[in-house]
């Protein structure tokens, strides 16, 4: 299954569907979480703004149905995402994205950088840990290897993201 199906197949079209799905809830709880972008982690999707990801993203989703594991790791790590940015996104707009992110950065100036990265370490440390164990005992099951594989694609993304801001900021604040 990790072979290219068809265009328009059956499976095509079932995984175009995964992904639209997928990306679509990644779109929207970013939007709903920041929707000027400011909050926005990945540098990329900032300078693409709202029409052009929604282009590339469109185009994404097009290309990766044709390849059923890549479809499956980025519709997981997808869906992991956006439940992330909803977690947040009620505080992000009720405060107003400049007044959060004014808070975020007092909170991480008062904390010592020490436990801050552990705390990071912890959560995504432990999220790959169930991506791993998802992988090692899918016993070759694709679609399961696939989610796991996602899973841990989510870990690193969010540590990343997250180290790549607290440099930012902590640069910005010299």
């Amino acid at each position: 299954m990790d072979d290219l199906v068809p265009f328009a197949s059956r499976d095509y079209l079932a995984l175009l569907g995964l992904l639209l799905f997928s990306r679509g809830a990644d779109f929207l709880s970013t939007w709903v979480a920041t929707p000027t972008l400011i909050l926005e982690g990945n540098p990329l999707a900032k300078k693409l703004g709202w029409k052009w990801g929604l282009f590339a993203n469109f185009a994404l989703c097009l290309g990766f149905a044709l390849w059923p594991l890549p479809a499956i790791v980025i519709s997981t790590s997808s869906v992991l995402v956006a439940a992330r940015n909803f977690q947040q996104a009620w505080l992000m707009r009720s405060l107003g994205e400049e007044v959060y992110r004014a808070w975020h950065v007092a909170r991480l100036q008062e904390a010592r950088i020490s436990l801050y990265l552990l705390c990071l370490l912890g959560q995504t440390a432990l999220t790959a840990f169930v991506g791993a164990g998802l992988i090692y005992f899918a016993q070759g099951h694709f679609v399961a290897v696939a989610i796991g594989i996602g899973i841990v694609a989510y870990a690193v993304t969010v540590a990343f993201y997250t180290l790549l801001s607290v440099w930012r900021i902590r640069r910005a604040l010299g």
